[in-house]
């Protein structure tokens, strides 16, 4: 049941990132992008396994319980504070393209440098 949930969700984050990519203003892009990200993220922990116990916890048991492999987690950990530090480098990024150029419009942007 859980599973099936996931891959809901992950379903639903993959189709509002891609519909967000496709917009024309450049937020929405960098949000979309972002989306996208975090959804890999929620996949790569749902394929490193939700079931089982906490490694540290389980040692002391003596039985053999199935243990979630904590190597995903912490890579996941990893690309989440890499996706945040991307994620604002984007969007200081797009302040100064719209300090720049007065639009955040794609279309018009592409328009302004077709002119130049």
């Amino acid at each position: 049941m859980t599973e099936v949930v996931l891959a809901i969700v992950l379903g639903a984050l993959y189709a509002l990132g891609t519909f967000l990519v496709l917009r024309r203003d450049v937020v929405r892009v960098v949000w979309g992008v972002t989306i996208i990200s975090q959804a890999t993220n929620v996949y790569l922990v749902t394929m490193g396994g939700i079931h089982g116990s906490i490694p540290i916890v389980s040692h002391g048991g003596g039985g053999h319980h199935a243990v979630t492999d904590p190597l995903v987690q912490a890579l996941v950990l990893t690309a989440i504070v890499i996706g945040f530090g991307t994620t604002a480098l984007a969007l200081v990024l797009t302040y100064r393209l719209y300090q720049e150029h007065g639009t955040l419009d794609l279309q018009e942007l592409a328009t302004t440098e077709d002119s130049q």
